[in-house]
């Protein structure tokens, strides 16, 4: 939680760098919110009690104040009380429903009436205090004020218990108290003292500087964000290198001991039974105590798994050093990652454990970097008749049996082709059998070339040329933006240029052909590698063509002699024309108005205006 403001700070670094869902994943997971932490005195407690809350303009509608049931507070209060064993009966009804259970809109409210009053800061109001579900002992301090007019889950208990609704926002909501909806969004002050009229933001600035001034709040952030507690009790999971002693307490493991290792499994229960199976591993287990030498014995539970793949990117870099984590000289070189790609799933988990374990090494002096994963993917999941595929739902697909009907260079280009990589994809919409007839295309291409590898491309035909580097350069921005789909397209494009160059053009003999077929190959080699080696070695080259490195680009071919300009009355386009992508708004206009298209669209009519958009656009309006 020390790391909970950083995470999200450092997050603009990672702003469209990672998908957006993500970050929002992380920002809602840390659950930042502002507001102000109030002291209230409670009647007969010397110690008086801290809550948190958002909403600071509404504390003159607070009318009465809940504790979590399952806090110490709200132990400490009824026990001894008239409420003891009326306590404990609630206690124990509802001790085993789940955070999310507890905090569901549609549960029933419940709770017990603590015989316990606090007083309200602001007014001097004397308020009941109630132990209920509904609130959590974990967050903020575990007791809110309740202003039931404008929080709903505060307005159900109100309601359910019959607890005076006091509303201190106008907004354009109806009464909460006979509509039994609050109103939760923000307006103008009413029945708030000092603060009426104000707006709420005004407000909070002004309540904060009071509470503050007579040391009864101040302003405050909360995190839904807890601290990480990372202790299993299983075998499978790193060892914690802490060795308990009755006279020395716990002591870590002497350096040169490290990494503790785990025992052999053999003969041991690892069965769950809510203790460690490493504490049968007595052998293991009893050692002595790094201190005082004493008999001693070693923690046996074992770290989150969740630990080691928090930092496994840091390894990688140096596997071999055997007397540090890693190599500082080799992550400094190789690190942050360029590229990660995973599941969605993981971003609530590994990557933000992930990040708060880069912060922390950063923090201790271990790496420079501050942010482990420069740019983030989340690749799709490949589904059957919409469902992900399993055994229970019979929807798998034999993969053997689509490998032997169509190759594995069909299905990866099918699988590639279906959509960007981000989407889920539906086998039913995936075709290996039209993958595999493309690539035969392709694959006969090769064939076809007649000119010797090494030919002058720049004596081959311009306009097939034109497309070739065309093609190359929309592959080569579709493959960096992991749009493979339409790298995949752009190749089929390409495809289809070549076979009518050489079926009607220039022929197989010309360069700009083989210069064409040979961008084909280097191009699929990236998704179907088999093909574009048999083709790389048919067009007369050794292998490989892994080898050969990414089509050189020239960019004067780029350059296109004419563009298409449309030609427009009130939008209704009257004809197109070819110019010059360097012409004027005049020299277009001057053609546009000489046009016979234009010059028939004109008769009998009076133009109002010419809208020019050179070199593209002309429309003219009467």
């Amino acid at each position: 939680t020390d790391y909970a403001e950083r995470l999200l700070d450092d997050m603009k670094e990672l702003e469209g760098k990672w998908p957006e869902k993500v970050l929002t994943m992380q920002r809602n997971w840390i659950g930042k919110s502002v507001g102000a932490e109030v002291t209230f005195e409670i009647e007969g407690r010397a110690k008086p009690i801290t809550i948190y809350t958002t909403r600071p303009d509404t504390l003159y509608g607070a009318t009465f104040m809940v504790v979590a049931v399952d806090s110490e507070l709200a132990r400490e209060l009824a026990i001894g009380g008239k409420v003891e064993s009326e306590f404990k009966t609630y206690f124990d009804s509802v001790k085993a429903a789940s955070d999310i259970d507890r905090l569901a809109t549609d549960r029933p409210k419940s709770g017990i009436f603590l015989e316990r009053f606090a007083t309200n800061p602001v007014n001097g109001e004397r308020i009941p205090i109630w132990a209920s579900d509904y609130v959590l002992a974990d967050y903020g301090t575990g007791a809110i004020m309740a202003v039931p007019a404008h929080d709903q889950r505060d307005l159900d208990f109100a309601r359910a218990m019959k607890l005076p609704v006091r509303t201190v926002v106008e907004t354009d909501g109806e009464d909460p108290a006979t509509s039994g909806i609050a109103t939760a969004g923000e307006g103008k002050l009413i029945n708030s003292g000092s603060l009426n009229g104000l707006s709420s933001e005004a407000a909070i600035a002004k309540i904060n500087g009071e509470l503050a001034a007579k040391k009864l709040g101040k302003a405050a952030n909360n995190y839904r964000l807890r601290d990480w507690l990372i202790s299993r009790q299983r075998y499978w999971g790193t060892p914690i290198p802490i060795i308990h002693c009755e006279k020395c307490g716990e002591v870590p493991v002497s350096l040169d001991q490290l990494p503790v290792k785990l025992p052999d499994a053999t003969g041991l229960d690892l069965k769950p039974k809510g203790t460690s199976p490493l504490a049968t591993a007595t052998d293991w287990v009893n050692v002595p105590c790094p201190q005082c030498k004493a008999p001693a014995k070693r923690d046996t539970d074992t770290m989150d798994t969740f630990v080691d793949s928090s930092w496994y990117f840091l390894r990688y870099t140096s596997t071999n050093t055997h007397d540090a984590p890693f190599d500082k000289k080799e992550v400094e070189t190789w690190l942050p990652v360029d590229q990660y790609v995973g599941g969605v799933t993981h971003a609530i988990l590994h990557l933000l454990y992930s990040r708060f374990f880069t912060k922390a090494l950063h923090d201790m002096g271990y790496v420079s970097f501050t942010e482990p994963f420069s740019r983030l993917l989340n690749q799709g999941m490949v589904l059957k008749d919409g469902s992900a595929m399993s055994k229970s739902r019979g929807n798998l697909v034999r993969l053997s049996d689509e490998l032997e009907n169509h190759g594995v260079d069909a299905i990866r280009l099918s699988m590639v082709f279906a959509g960007p990589p981000e989407d889920d994809v539906d086998w039913s919409d995936v075709s290996p059998a039209g993958s595999a007839k493309f690539l035969n295309r392709a694959w006969r291409i090769s064939g076809d070339v007649t000119s010797k590898p090494g030919v002058d491309f720049a004596s081959g035909d311009l306009a097939l040329r034109k497309i070739t580097h065309k093609s190359l350069h929309d592959i080569g921005i579709a493959v960096e933006s992991f749009r493979f789909n339409v790298a995949v397209a752009r190749v089929m494009e390409l495809v289809n240029a070549v076979r009518k160059a050489i079926d009607s053009g220039c022929g197989g003999a010309d360069p700009a052909v083989r210069e064409g077929a040979e961008v084909i190959a280097i191009a699929l080699s990236l998704v179907a590698p088999f093909t574009a080696e048999e083709m790389w070695e048919r067009l007369g080259h050794k292998p490989a063509i892994a080898l050969v490195g990414w089509p050189k680009l020239d960019p004067k071919l780029l350059v296109e002699d004419a563009v298409t300009a449309i030609l427009q009355i009130n939008g209704k386009i009257k004809d197109r024309i070819e110019v010059s992508p360097t012409i004027t708004d005049a020299e277009l206009q001057a053609l546009a108005l000489a046009n016979p298209g234009v010059i028939a669209g004109l008769v009998g009519a009076t133009v109002k205006n010419v809208i020019v958009r050179a070199p593209k656009l002309v429309n003219i309006v009467i």
